[in-house]
């Protein structure tokens, strides 16, 4: 039986069964389906998406926006200079009168208490569309990539290689909630918080899967189904990049590297991509990349997510 999200707010996946991501990603597909073939779904007809956002975006404005629109419904672009929020107004009273205009709320934010805020006071759905700790809508995306592309998720090893950052985070997560075993591989002083790799590896245990952190690459990435990447600096940390750059200069992925993955194994990046630094251009490139499916599936994996907690199926 399908589980019901109406109403739910999404701020972590950890927060979400593991039933619940596969209904997310099982109603990503059909909705997929439903667009190859040219079949309407106006579900969400007469509903409205705020969109909050403190950082600059393509991939979260533009997926969301057209998600709404194919869903039959509106999304409206609130700019950083739009409500400032925390400064010009309140989180909480920014939530309680969204909440009276619109039926969604997703917020691309620098801190993740204000997601966690938003989500406490508003009295619809609210999206973590992105904060300095997660990333959970990037990860249903690449989850449902993955299953694309392996036909399964279950008992494959995904290794992540780069800064133990709010992707790394969302994935350990994610990967621990359908029993997906995951390596991150990071340079020392770069390991994603250890809170959350407990919290991750005890959520997998669960799920029959392990989730840890290393600083060999070679080790790590063995027999790698699939191998994911993002930028050494994050938006915020451009002071930071010079040294970065030398600190992980060792944890580039290009065909090296990916001679110690399984022959078959998937490359992954959730873009903007920084080609010849944390990973080559030939690697994206390739066969084994599937970089711009996994952008697409940003589309359906949050339309399927703004359905089911607005109740729309």
């Amino acid at each position: 039986m399908a589980v019901s999200l109406k109403g739910r707010s999404l701020v972590s996946l950890k927060d979400f069964s593991t039933e619940e991501v596969l209904q997310i990603l099982e109603t990503a597909n059909t909705l997929k389906l439903e667009r190859l073939r040219g079949q309407p779904h106006p579900v969400l007809a007469g509903k409205t998406l705020a969109m909050i956002f403190q950082k600059p975006s393509l991939r979260t404005r533009v997926s969301f926006e057209s998600g709404m629109t194919q869903l039959g419904g509106h999304a409206i672009y609130l700019a950083p200079t739009d409500i400032s929020i925390g400064k010009r107004e309140t989180t909480e009273d920014i939530a309680l009168v969204l909440s009276r205009y619109c039926d969604i709320i997703m917020a691309r934010t620098f801190g993740h208490d204000i997601v966690v805020d938003l989500a406490k006071y508003a009295t619809v759905p609210v999206i973590n569309g992105l904060s300095d700790e997660e990333h959970p809508c990037q990860v249903l995306a690449d989850l449902q990539t993955v299953k694309e592309k392996k036909g399964t998720l279950a008992g494959l090893k995904f290794v992540y290689v780069g800064d133990g950052n709010n992707m790394t985070h969302s994935l350990m997560y994610g990967c621990a909630r359908v029993g997906m075993h995951m390596t991150a591989v990071t340079p020392p002083g770069y390991k994603p918080l250890d809170r959350v790799t407990a919290e991750a590896a005890a959520i997998g245990k669960e799920n029959g899967c392990t989730i840890d952190a290393t600083t060999d690459i070679a080790k790590g990435v063995a027999g790698a189904d699939v191998v994911y990447t993002d930028v050494w600096a994050s938006m915020g940390q451009e002071t930071e990049a010079a040294e970065r750059a030398k600190q992980f200069k060792a944890y580039r992925i290009d065909e090296k590297l990916m001679a110690h993955a399984d022959s078959t194994a998937t490359v992954l990046h959730c873009l903007p991509a920084h080609y010849d630094e944390e990973i080559s251009y030939d690697v994206t490139r390739s066969p084994q990349s599937a970089i711009f499916d996994q952008a697409e599936n940003r589309l359906h994996a949050q339309k399927a997510l703004m359905v089911l907690l607005a109740g729309g199926r």
